[in-house]
């Protein structure tokens, strides 16, 4: 099992929309970085833990998910009515892909990012 810091700016999608959406799973969609991509691709697993990541405001990890499904294309991107689309991207030749994840638990008081530089072994 790995663990994966995924990050959202709050007022995009938050660790409570997570939270609120249908059995507690969303789709990680509008991944455009290519090294982010290719870590979902060849590594991220069924079962792999992820600390949510608010960005932005506060920025501080905020709960805590699992992954639920593994990497499929990122359908967004051949949405040209999307934040995300590319017109690179096909169905046929999917460029980006994403993953499903599912809500575990929300932190009482968020660790904030100060706090997470001083944490030993998260260098």
């Amino acid at each position: 099992m790995k663990y994966w810091l995924m990050k959202s700016e709050p007022n995009a999608f938050s660790l409570e929309d997570l939270k609120n959406a249908k059995n507690g799973t969303e789709c990680w969609d509008g991944i455009r970085n290519y090294q982010a991509r290719n870590f979902m691709r060849d590594e991220m697993k069924i079962g792999d833990r992820v600390l949510f990541y608010h960005s932005v405001i506060n920025p501080s990890v905020v709960g805590t998910a699992k992954v639920v499904k593994e990497v499929y294309p990122d359908y967004t991107a051949w949405d040209p009515e999307s934040n995300y689309f590319d017109p690179k991207s096909t169905p046929e030749n999917p460029r980006w892909l994403m993953v499903d994840i599912q809500f575990e638990h929300e932190f009482e008081k968020p660790i904030m990012l100060a706090e997470l530089r001083e944490i030993k072994g998260l260098e």
